[in-house]
């Protein structure tokens, strides 16, 4: 199928994009890249009166090193993140995780402003926001505003901005402290959505973790932080992990024991580049 008939709007700025997606009234769509919107268009799933195409607004695809965090554009592509150098530094679990979303040809297109705002519960850069506790910023109408990430997404595929809202920038910050990370990641074909995934980092002091952070996805329509899980490993040495996502509430006993092997695996990763040897 084709999509069904819309107007195409190209703005030079996002004062401009602004304006004509709040002119829309509800019935337009926000063009980031399109690797999710064009499948919904042409499938007809998605019957917007009005397109407005980003990818004419300059100044929107950056990685910026700015204090303690990374700035990222809204238009900048998956590809750029992943073979960033900063990124690899500054946000190691990043980098691991990009090689995982969908294929090349989908990375090279598609951005990260697109991918947050599309809400996939079974895309990497959701759930990495989350973990990062990124800060999404957004303009519209009345002005900007800073949303945090765990406050950003509200369902699948259902986020928390306004009609008239775009996302224009994402700082993560930068986990100075935590030397131990790892990301694991189960899907059917590489490349295909993940069943389920986990994202870890640890700081490690005189044998026993000071700081863990945990986040997931496949276990719920959203992304998730597990804070529960985090609390737990403070205080701990080599961390086991059973037990630690026992309350975790998933929608199938098969993704909870897919959880269960995948934080195996990480905190084991994890530990091991905290501990200074090369996993």
């Amino acid at each position: 199928m084709k999509p069904a008939a819309f107007d195409y709007i190209a703005p030079n700025s996002l004062e401009a994009a602004v304006e004509a997606i709040a002119a829309a009234n509800g019935d337009g769509k926000i063009l980031a890249g399109g690797q999710s919107l064009m499948p919904l268009l042409n499938f007809r799933m998605a019957r917007p009166s009005v397109i407005v195409d980003l990818m004419h607004i300059p100044d929107m695809s950056f990685i910026e090193r700015r204090g303690d965090t990374v700035a990222i554009g809204a238009l900048t592509r998956h590809a750029d993140l992943e073979f960033s150098d900063l990124i690899a530094q500054e946000l190691p679990v990043m980098a691991a995780a990009m090689p995982h979303v969908a294929h090349l040809a989908i990375r090279n297109k598609g951005t990260i402003g697109g991918s947050l705002s599309h809400a996939d519960p079974a895309a990497e850069l959701p759930m990495l926001a989350v973990f990062y506790g990124a800060t999404i910023k957004v303009q519209g109408t009345s002005g900007r505003r800073e949303i945090p990430a765990e406050d950003f997404f509200v369902s699948a595929l259902t986020n928390c901005l306004d009609p008239d809202e775009i996302v224009f920038e994402i700082d993560f910050p930068v986990l100075t402290s935590h030397a131990g990370w790892a990301f694991e990641e189960v899907a059917r074909r590489f490349g295909d959505f993940a069943l389920a995934s986990i994202a870890v980092s640890l700081e490690v002091l005189d044998g026993r973790i000071v700081d863990a952070r945990v986040a997931v996805m496949g276990v719920a329509d959203t992304p998730r932080r597990l804070r529960q899980a985090e609390d737990a490993l403070r205080g701990e040495g080599e961390p086991k992990t059973a037990g630690k996502f026992g309350n975790i509430h998933v929608s199938a006993e098969y993704r909870k024991n897919l959880i269960g092997a995948l934080a195996e695996r990480a905190f084991t990763t994890a530990w091991t580049r905290a501990a200074g040897a090369k996993p």
